[in-house]
């Protein structure tokens, strides 16, 4: 048998039909450690034609750690959306306490080379196609349907969905190579940190230059491409421009807008609806 997760599905619906921005796999950012907070988003009808296929499990910058996982990966995924976690670096046994908690999809920040990425993909898979440990008693639990034992052991290996983020001058002069490693699926796009780690202006002309390449390169290479966005005009835009896989928002984010937004109309500053927003995490 083979593993199907959520992202995994929705990826391979994306990648069949490039021409439609609005069949993009599209997830948010979570930075708060709370499944209930996870579950008010993703449970019930969405309002719209689509809903959130896959939520970043922030344990890089957000207020989550290992203690959480377990958890918030069930809650995720009680609600067929799938839980990939970023670990605070590309280091393997960080990669193996996601994986065990039951994280279908693991991101690493800041990969600059193609040994990066091979070593990276090394860490998500069991001998003898890598080295994680071996030790997965409660990682079966956040896939529904895919029993303990042979069943999860004999699989797991193609069914984790690996991301890197290309977020570093190094990691886009890399990219090409770093896309050729087998195991990778997703190019993913750090904007922020791309910007200040090349020392150019987000938006800039070589800024938007060097996320063109990064998309290239996962074009020409099989991979999926994907952007960490703002809000959802930014995700429009990237939609269009051909991005697959595309981070709408931030929880924290949207609280404070709403929030803030509230306030202003309760003082008669603003009209119904005009939310302070954001322009990052």
């Amino acid at each position: 048998m083979s593993i199907t997760t959520p992202i995994r599905s929705s990826l391979q619906a994306a990648s069949a039909s490039s021409s439609s921005p609005s069949s993009a796999a599209f997830g948010f950012w979570l930075t708060l450690p709370s499944s209930g907070l996870a579950k008010t988003i993703l449970h019930g009808s969405s309002g719209s034609s689509t809903k959130f296929s896959w939520v970043l499990v922030d344990a890089e910058h957000g207020l989550i750690s290992d203690y959480h996982y377990y958890e918030l990966n069930n809650a995720i995924s009680s609600t067929n959306a799938s839980p990939i976690i970023r670990v605070p670096y590309a280091e393997e046994w960080m990669i193996k306490r996601a994986l065990d908690a039951g994280a279908h999809g693991i991101m690493t920040p800041m990969c600059h080379t193609a040994d990066d990425a091979t070593n990276i993909v090394k860490y998500t898979r069991y001998p003898p196609q890598g080295t994680r440990g071996y030790g997965p008693m409660f990682a079966p639990h956040s896939l529904p349907g895919v029993n303990p034992g042979p069943e999860y052991d004999d699989n797991i290996n193609d069914g984790v969905t690996v991301c890197v983020q290309i977020e570093s001058r190094s990691g886009v002069e890399n990219v090409e190579k770093i896309a050729a490693v087998e195991g990778i699926d997703v190019l993913f796009i750090g904007p922020f940190d791309l910007a200040k780690q090349m020392g150019v202006l987000r938006g800039s002309e070589e800024h938007e230059s060097a996320i063109q390449r990064v998309l290239d390169a996962a074009r020409k290479y099989g991979k999926i491409a994907a952007i960490f966005c703002t809000d959802g005009v930014d995700s429009r835009k990237r939609a269009e421009q051909g991005f697959h896989m595309i981070s709408v928002t931030t929880d924290v984010n949207v609280i404070r807008g709403g929030m803030l937004g509230e306030l202003k109309v309760a003082v008669g500053e603003a009209g119904r609806g005009s939310g302070s927003g954001g322009s990052g995490y």
